[in-house]
């Protein structure tokens, strides 16, 4: 299936997450050719391929619940299929000490919305950097929260926080440096 029925696979989706095991069938022969192709590209091994399936779909089986627009679903299974690829890539390179460029110049493309393992790497360093700035004092958060992601400027966040604009300033450097070393 070239093109997918968004609105009918999203009726599916929801039949599965409500116990419907027939529904959740249906919607693997919608879209086990597409998983498998791209899997066996990535893996370049038959085998291997069919293993990646077999975990896409159970990862996506035990995940149902997790979805919150039944319409993404396609979307949604194309990433759990990527991750379980770059996974199993990652995990035979480490054991064989095996690297196959090749592999990842497949997902390439010039568009960052578009390379699965550039998003991948682009969330992860994203919930790194969250994890880093919750770890930062309160008014240092608060700083870098106004400043980077509100786009504030500095006379804004001293009027916002009642602190000067010297104090705003020390407190964005002094949170700067923190993250520099997480």
């Amino acid at each position: 299936m070239a093109d997918y029925d968004h609105v009918y696979i999203a009726t599916l989706v929801k039949k599965a997450q409500n116990g419907d095991s027939q529904a959740f069938s249906e919607l693997y022969t919608i879209s086990c050719q597409k998983v498998y192709n791209y899997a066996l590209r990535y893996l370049k091994d038959e085998h291997l391929a069919q293993d990646a399936v077999q975990e896409t779909y159970i990862t996506a089986f035990k995940n149902m619940q997790g979805i919150n627009d039944p319409s993404l679903f396609i979307a949604w299974l194309n990433q759990i299929n990527f991750h379980t690829c770059y996974d199993m890539c990652k995990k035979l390179n480490s054991q064989y000490g095996v690297v196959d460029s090749d592999q990842l110049e497949l997902t390439r493309d010039d568009n960052i919305e578009h390379n699965p393992e550039d998003v991948y790497e682009r969330n992860d360093e994203v919930r790194k950097l969250r994890e880093a700035i919750d770890r930062l004092p309160f008014l240092e958060k608060q700083v870098i929260v106004l400043r980077y992601y509100n786009d504030m400027k500095l006379e804004e966040i001293a009027k916002a926080l009642s602190i000067s604009r010297s104090t705003v300033k020390r407190y964005l450097q002094s949170a700067k440096e923190k993250l520099k070393n997480f």
